[in-house]
């Protein structure tokens, strides 16, 4: 089903209204898309889309999903966020007749209902049946072969971040260009440049096609490799529940909206911690990063070894990454999130929590 055909009125600024998130005094919990709210002249509400009743507390203690402290989006979908985290897939290895290594990956497109938030299921369109798609990780000079299958009932390609021949781009008229439901190619190149890249399927409409949920990172590391670090991926999204094209109900960090506010990100105070920062949200130019209580060395792109600033904020336009290397001189929680209040508001938010 295509976004022209799941067409609404509500705006994130009339959902943010009906949160309690707005300037009003006194707003407390506010129900989002419930039956017991009326919705937007025009727009559908939650039931009506599936999607069910689910609350948010938006008092002055910040905004939480109501019931997602309970909520396991291991046992729901399969994909857990923790995990993701910090996990890198290296793929498998052989030696090519020249000496090179060649590492290998099957990917697979995945039509796949997610529920995303209490009682609010999404159609994803996934690499792997998770969103994001797999961390792939690798080693500069290195060929890469990822064998992409897809069991979509849409067509899909995989278009890689780097450098790489126009036949491997991933794009309709090149190469193998559309893959069709059913059908399999395989993409191949040379792991360059050094730093931190990202996939995403390249199919029209394409900002669809990447809102759905097929995007995911690619990691190659520099001939010597970077100090060693707590290394962990947090690529930053969001879910136009409405399937309209005109905006976000949630925005993310790894697939579920306020999941690192449940389940805060470990780690050790004074070890170094790097971050691998992507941005693939839709239907906004922009995206942004603050850590409160501490600063980092950022690395745009990551194809640079000295960092360009030190600083507590950054932003990201869509596509645009970098590495963060933080060391945490005081224990205690720490939150993170995108300095537009907005999208912290409506899910991308967390905290890191520091221990000795």
């Amino acid at each position: 089903m295509s976004h022209r055909e799941h067409s609404t009125d509500l705006t994130r600024r009339s959902l943010l209204g009906r949160l309690g998130l707005t300037a009003a005094a006194g707003a407390g919990v506010g129900t989002l898309l419930g039956s017991r709210g009326a919705s937007p002249a025009g727009a559908m509400s939650h039931e009506e889309m599936g999607h069910g009743e689910i609350h948010v507390h938006g008092g002055a203690d910040g905004p939480v999903l109501r019931g997602g402290e309970g909520f396991d989006p291991a046992a729901a979908n399969g994909f857990d966020p923790d995990r993701f985290l910090r996990h890198f897939d290296w793929g498998r290895t052989s030696e090519l007749p020249n000496g090179q290594t060649l590492r290998e990956w099957d990917i697979n497109a995945i039509d796949k209902e997610i529920e995303i938030a209490p009682g609010v299921k999404f159609p994803a369109w996934t690499f792997d049946g998770q969103v994001p798609g797999p961390t792939l990780r690798c080693r500069s000079g290195e060929r890469l072969r990822i064998n992409f299958g897809n069991g979509s009932a849409h067509p899909h390609t995989m278009h890689f971040h780097g450098i790489h021949t126009a036949a491997m781009d991933g794009v309709p008229g090149q190469g193998a260009g559309l893959i069709e439901p059913g059908q399999f190619t395989s993409y191949e190149f040379n792991a360059e440049p050094f730093g931190l890249h990202l996939f995403h399927c390249h199919a029209n409409p394409l900002a669809e096609h990447i809102a759905r949920g097929m995007f995911g990172t690619l990691i190659i590391d520099p001939p010597e490799g970077r100090p060693e670090a707590d290394e962990m991926v947090m690529v930053q999204a969001g879910w136009n529940t409405t399937l309209d094209g005109q905006g976000n109900q949630f925005y993310f960090v790894n697939g579920i909206p306020f999941h690192y506010m449940y389940h805060p990100v470990k780690v050790r105070r004074n070890q170094l911690v790097r971050v691998y920062l992507t941005n693939l949200l839709e239907y906004d130019p922009v995206n942004s990063f603050h850590l409160h209580g501490n600063f980092f060395d950022y690395f745009p792109t990551g194809t640079r070894l000295e960092p360009s600033e030190f600083t507590d904020t950054i932003s990201q336009v869509q596509g645009q990454r970098g590495i963060l290397e933080i060391r945490f001189p005081y224990p205690g929680k720490f939150m993170f999130h995108a300095h537009k209040s907005e999208f912290a508001e409506l899910g991308w938010m967390g905290f890191f929590e520091v221990v000795d």
